[in-house]
């Protein structure tokens, strides 16, 4: 496009979902159905971007079998483990693009998800000279983590940034907060995300990461400096 952002300095970028294949959605799902539970809407809000403890609280609520959320999100782990085995964590296509193309435009960029640092080095550590500050932020302790990771650990002003996530969750946060958003919702048959997202009125729905050019960045970034990320 032949300029760089102007209102934007930061791209948080969550990693299961995003810059790595979706391995919790057909793992979460089919711990619900296997124990005879309803996989709705609103069992996915209820679990998705909590803290681990509490996702195994919620896991342990959408099943008529008695579990406590401990024994929930060990079983949970296990089957998991399980579904790893047979579909390993592959990096997205075109996410090494995306960081080039975040890169390029003069914007710094985070990467931050619910798991330890360990997960993000394993699989995306080839990549690491591509982000700024930490690298990876572990947002299990304060989910969604926007707010921490934009102020906090980035020192910036909501205004300033914009999150790439596939879970409405995080979306209905940005929003509160007046966080850019751009959604990427998984493609799993099962899935209420896209849904949910166009529920909580996001502008910016992505079916895959080459989608998120430079114009589209571009554009965002002067909604965000008009103060109209969430307008229509």
């Amino acid at each position: 496009m032949g300029r760089n952002a102007g209102q934007l300095r930061l791209v948080a970028v969550n990693i299961d979902g995003v810059l790595l294949s979706d391995t919790f959605s057909p793992v979460i799902h089919d711990f619900v159905v296997r124990r005879g539970g309803q996989y709705t809407a609103e069992t996915e809000r209820s679990i998705f971007s909590q803290p681990q403890h509490v996702a195994g609280e919620r896991m342990a609520e959408a099943v008529p079998v008695p579990l406590t959320g401990e024994e929930a999100l060990r079983a949970y782990f296990a089957e998991r483990d399980e579904y790893l085995g047979r579909h390993p964590v592959t990096v997205a296509q075109g996410a090494a693009e995306l960081l080039h193309r975040v890169r390029d435009l003069g914007l710094q960029v985070v990467c931050y998800g619910g798991l330890a640092k360990a997960h993000f080095d394993t699989h995306l550590g080839a990549y690491g000279d591509l982000f700024d500050g930490p690298g990876y932020v572990c947002t299990d302790g304060f989910r969604p983590g926007i707010h921490e990771i934009i102020t906090q650990t980035f020192g910036l002003k909501h205004d300033e940034a914009v999150v790439v996530d596939d879970v409405a969750r995080v979306a209905e946060e940005a929003r509160a907060l007046n966080v850019a958003f751009i959604g990427h919702p998984s493609s799993y048959e099962h899935s209420f995300q896209r849904q949910l997202m166009v529920e909580a009125g996001v502008r910016h729905l992505v079916d895959r990461l080459g989608q998120i050019d430079a114009e589209l960045l571009l554009r965002v970034d002067a909604e965000a400096a008009a103060g109209r990320s969430w307008e229509r």
